[in-house]
C-alpha cells in the first residue's frame, strides 16, 4: 500500500503562482494531480511517468502549468502559474504502479490540498 501526503495549496490572486507536492511512501510509476471544484467532474491536470519519460496535460493547463518529480525522494510537484479563477478546487494527488496516462485507473489518492484563486 502506498501512502501519499500533499501540501502546498492556498489562496493566491489572478495571475499568482503556486507550487504543490505530493510525497508518496514509496516508488511508485506513474505520479500526477486530479482536481475537482465544486459540482463539477473530478478532472485529470497533470502525470509523470518515473524518470520524467513520459509528461501529460490537461489542455486547460497547458503552458500554465508543469510537473516534475524526484524519483529519490518519492516525491512529484505541480508549479501552477499565471492561475485563474477557474483553477479554484480541490487538488488530489494519484499514482498508479505501471502504464501512465489518461484513461487508466489510479489505485491511490491523498487526501487533497485546496487551491484558492481570487480575482
Amino acid at each position: 500500500q502506498v501512502q501519499l501526503q500533499e501540501s502546498g495549496g492556498g489562496s493566491v490572486q489572478t495571475g499568482g503562482s503556486l507550487r504543490l507536492s505530493c510525497a508518496a511512501s514509496g516508488y511508485i510509476f506513474c505520479m500526477g494531480w486530479f482536481r475537482q471544484a465544486p459540482g463539477k467532474e473530478r478532472e485529470g491536470v497533470a502525470l509523470i511517468s518515473a524518470g520524467a519519460s513520459h509528461m501529460y496535460f490537461a489542455d486547460s493547463v497547458r503552458g500554465r502549468f508543469s510537473i516534475a518529480r524526484d524519483d529519490a525522494k518519492n516525491t512529484v510537484y505541480l508549479q501552477m502559474n499565471n492561475l485563474d479563477p477557474e483553477d479554484t478546487a480541490m487538488y488530489y494527488c494519484a499514482a498508479r504502479r505501471d502504464v501512465c496516462g489518461w484513461g487508466v485507473a489510479f489505485n491511490y489518492w491523498g487526501q487533497g490540498t485546496q487551491v484558492t484563486v481570487s480575482s
